[in-house]
């Protein structure tokens, strides 16, 4: 709910996302966003971490869009995100073999800015089931892509792509920096 440019982030983040995918959901409690009017899955675990809504959401896709391979997850707490960035992540993963493709950025694997195929969710849901909680361990048992640096710096000349707020430090230096970059 944190707020950039008088916006709350999960909205920025949905409005970013509906310009890319055909369908955006935000996996929590079902009635926790609603006065933002976004559309909530429930997570099927809550309180269990990124993995488990990754888990959910996959589950949701092939129940409610059997069709649909591909799923994009992003973290709401990214404020450097690019529609630029996400239509290149999209577009490698329509060609790749991977279940899932994902950048490494300096601070290792990104998982919550990545294309999960729909069908990962019963791997994922079985090393979860089996008391794995960290999304990049549960990765270990799908086939992945990964997308390095040369990948992906085109996109961000000053390495904040995948940078995300988990302070109110960061939350104040990430406004800072968008307040600069519009000057």
């Amino acid at each position: 709910m944190a707020e950039i440019d008088g916006k709350p982030m999960l909205t920025r983040m949905c409005e970013l996302l509906a310009g890319v995918t055909s369908k955006v959901h935000v996996v929590a409690a079902p009635s926790k966003y609603v006065s933002l009017g976004i559309e909530t899955v429930a997570d099927c675990w809550p309180g269990e971490g990124p993995l488990g809504g990754i888990i959910t959401a996959l589950q949701h896709t092939a129940a409610d869009d059997p069709w649909c391979q591909w799923n994009l997850m992003v973290s709401c707490d990214m404020p450097f995100l690019t529609r630029e960035w996400i239509d290149f992540l999209a577009r490698c993963a329509s060609r790749s073999e991977a279940q899932v493709v994902l950048p490494r950025s300096q601070h290792g694997l990104e998982p919550l800015c990545a294309c999960y195929k729909t069908n990962a969710g019963g791997a994922l849901r079985a090393v979860f089931e089996g008391g794995v909680r960290k999304v990049t361990q549960a990765l270990q048992q799908v086939k992945t892509e990964v997308l390095d640096e040369a990948d992906w710096k085109r996109f961000d000349s000053d390495a904040r792509l995948f940078w995300n707020m988990n302070t109110p430090v960061e939350y104040g230096e990430a406004k800072r920096i968008l307040k600069v970059g519009r000057t």
